[in-house]
């Protein structure tokens, strides 16, 4: 076998990327069924059309992943954000999603999470430092 280098780099080329991404996604889906993957993206704005916040996320496999929720302080405490999940979860489900799926740090929303009937499944001590990132499911059927 001719010599191999290993490089280590801070960022990929466009190259570089597009060839380990893809061809971990052509293995995965030899393996397994279309991931059908779609983004997602709900936006709350108000009155004036000024962007107070949103969510985002993918469907795939059958799986919504919510990947950001935010709304602005005064935006916060009104149960917009029980709307955005609600809605997330309901455009999942018309996509054929059984299952949601989160991450959510200790000095963000785990509670808010657990009251929507999210379950924690795993946790990361000390990440970031001082900190724990806790994994959640949830089962929409």
């Amino acid at each position: 076998m001719n010599d191999l280098f290993i490089t280590v780099k801070e960022k990929p080329t466009p190259e570089e990327a597009q060839f380990i991404t893809g061809s971990l996604k052509e293995f995965s889906e030899a393996h397994s069924e279309t991931r059908n993957r779609l983004e997602l993206a709900i936006v709350v704005r108000d009155s004036e059309s000024r962007l107070l916040g949103g969510l985002r996320g993918v469907t795939a496999w059958k799986w919504l992943y919510l990947t950001h929720l935010w709304l602005e302080e005064s935006a916060r405490h009104q149960g917009l954000g029980s709307r955005l999940i609600l809605a997330a979860e309901d455009e999942a489900r018309k996509r054929g999603c059984r299952y949601s799926h989160l991450e959510t740090f200790s000095f963000q929303a785990l509670d808010f999470y657990l009251k929507l009937g999210y379950r924690q499944y795993g946790e990361l001590e000390d990440y970031p430092p001082g900190h724990t990132r806790f994994f959640l499911k949830k089962s929409l059927e």
